[in-house]
């Protein structure tokens, strides 16, 4: 078909025509952007990989971690984790093969504890170094050994004495949780 501009039936028979492709056009536009936020939740995200620790207790626990920190050892403390829940302690692909836990039981008192022994302080620390640490005005408290096996990312779960043996190392990294 050919279209004359001039030819005032061209216009009147291509008008209705080219408005159609228009509304096509605009009712796909708009059905795309109406489905984007329901692809984009099917679409695949990569897996997180992070140092995470969950607490399978009842109980309120705090939580110190040791890490080699370049050539030098290095421990965080306070993390504070409600029964029942996860928290990730480091971010991003893990660097080590060795991480060290150590963990306080807030409500019913005892610990998960081991015996490699790093620095550690009763308020909110970072502490480069494990050596000599009663000399340094630190705490000297047993952290116990979280082997990654060189996997990058990692999930440590400590559950109640009576759930399983405490602590509960080495579970693979959990699914992140769905939204309700």
């Amino acid at each position: 078909m050919i279209f004359e501009l001039s030819s005032s039936t061209s216009e009147r028979a291509g008008a209705p025509a080219r408005a159609g492709l228009k509304r096509r056009a605009g009712g796909s536009v708009l059905a795309a952007l109406m489905l984007a936020p329901v692809l984009a939740t099917l679409a695949p995200t990569p897996a997180a990989a992070d140092f995470r620790l969950c607490n399978r207790s009842g109980s309120r626990i705090g939580i110190a971690l040791g890490y080699k920190d370049g050539n030098i050892w290095a421990t965080e403390g306070w993390w504070n984790i409600a029964p029942k829940s996860c928290e990730t302690l480091l971010r991003g692909d893990l660097v080590a093969r060795f991480y060290y836990v150590y963990a306080i039981d807030y409500d019913l008192g005892g610990e998960w504890a081991g015996k490699a022994f790093m620095c550690t302080r009763e308020k909110e620390f970072t502490i480069r170094g494990i050596e000599d640490c009663l000399a340094r005005g630190f705490d000297r408290t047993g952290f116990f050994e979280v082997d990654t096996r060189e996997q990058k990312s990692w999930t440590v779960q400590l559950t109640e004495p009576d759930q399983a043996a405490t602590p509960r190392v080495g579970m693979p990294p959990l699914p992140p949780p769905k939204a309700p």
